[in-house]
């Protein structure tokens, strides 16, 4: 579907990729989708009486497999039906993994929101599952959204082992309405079939009415992903964590993690309790800059009509505009990083050729400082011409 990985083996992760190839050798970051990292001595400010005596009697042991108790405690605490033995903590990506591990097998019918982040559905491809993306509509302004009626009728059809989903979604922004989450996970339930959530960006809603309630708070057979780097700008922990009430389930990822990581980092792990702790005013200080960072560039799709086009995000700290520039979009962003150094990522990293088509690029909304990068990508889009009437078909 997204990287043409031959059966059972895993295709060429094509996003992480491109970032190996440019993120630490262009100047200007515009398509990340974190927030603003916090320095060691900011996040050490933050910490407590409790936590200050955990960072200076760390020992550089190995850790529980599970997760520190009072992170697993804390983490629990965020949820309204979650205890901490339903917690393990993993690094993000290995969270995906040991899921996909535990619960498919060859054959298995699997739904994914797509375009996203590869793992949701590269896993299952190489298991041997048979991925059915669930893709967004574009509306007659051509904004994209995606229509639940569509997903329902792949989960009547296929009835799958697994549907994948990620609100808010990366990389459009988009997120679901209530009634049609609610609808999503009463076909799971009826089914008796698992729904794996990927909220990596839940709590960065630009409107908290949209919030939508964590899938393992809905559903005893849910599956929610979650942890620091996105929402609270802590990406360099590597710590995050998959909460499920299916106890079968969490004694299989238990022992899957027994084959990964097994444990985790005893630094990052207090580090990630202090922010969590600390987790309001973290995302606070982020959603003011994903905000300020809207307008920016909402001002600058308003000079360049002809050859931008705005797709408002409801969530997240990213956005997916189209370019209607003459040219391919792939080659538009690899002359705009050598020409200027200013990194934008092609939808096509994605592994989608409708988003190619379409001009699609990620942008980046959750880092301050982003003005020098946008300068910069006014003076290349001041030497591009439209690429004709309406946008390129998809």
């Amino acid at each position: 579907m997204g990287g043409g990985g031959a059966p059972g083996e895993l295709a060429p992760f094509l996003l992480e990729r491109f970032f190996a190839k440019y993120e630490f050798s262009a100047e200007h970051l515009l398509c990340l989708s974190d927030c603003e990292p916090l320095a060691m001595a900011e996040l050490l400010a933050l910490a407590g009486p409790e936590e200050r005596q955990l960072w200076e009697n760390l020992s550089l042991a190995y850790t529980e497999s599970q997760g520190l108790p009072a992170l697993l405690r804390e983490i629990s605490s965020k949820y309204d039906t979650v205890r901490p033995e339903e917690v393990l903590v993993a690094v993000p990506e290995e969270g995906i993994y040991i899921t996909m591990r535990a619960l498919l097998r060859p054959g298995n019918a699997v739904v994914v929101t797509f375009p996203g982040y590869q793992s949701l559905y590269a896993v299952a491809e190489a298991i041997g599952c048979r991925v059915l993306p669930w893709r967004p509509r574009e509306n007659a302004r051509g904004e994209l959204y995606f229509d639940a009626a569509e997903a329902l009728a792949l989960m009547e059809e296929h009835d799958p082992k697994l549907t994948v989903v990620n609100f808010p979604h990366n990389p459009t922004g988009k997120t679901l309405a209530r009634a049609d989450w609610d609808a999503l996970v009463d076909n799971c339930r009826a089914r008796g079939r698992h729904l794996f959530s990927d909220e990596m960006y839940r709590l960065l809603e630009h409107d908290e009415a949209a919030r939508l309630p964590s899938a393992v708070d809905c559903y005893e057979k849910a599956i929610t992903l979650c942890g620091v780097s996105k929402t609270m700008g802590l990406p360099g922990l590597r710590v995050g964590w998959v909460a499920t009430h299916d106890a079968s389930l969490y004694a299989d990822l238990c022992l899957h993690k027994d084959y990964t990581t097994i444990c985790g980092s005893a630094p990052s792990e207090i580090l990630a309790l202090i922010g969590l702790r600390a987790q309001e005013r973290l995302v606070a200080a982020n959603m003011a800059t994903i905000r300020e960072n809207l307008g920016l560039c909402r001002a600058l799709v308003a000079e360049f009509p002809d050859l931008l086009q705005w797709d408002p995000p409801a969530a997240g700290s990213i956005a997916f505009p189209r370019l209607t520039a003459e040219g391919d979009v792939e080659d538009l962003c690899a002359r705009l990083v050598e020409e200027h150094s200013v990194l934008l990522l092609p939808g096509s990293v994605y592994g989608d050729a409708a988003a190619r088509t379409q001009g699609r690029f990620r942008l980046g909304l959750g880092r301050r400082g982003i003005g020098a990068g946008l300068d910069l990508l006014r003076r290349f889009l001041r030497g591009l011409r439209p690429a004709g009437p309406g946008p390129p078909a998809p």
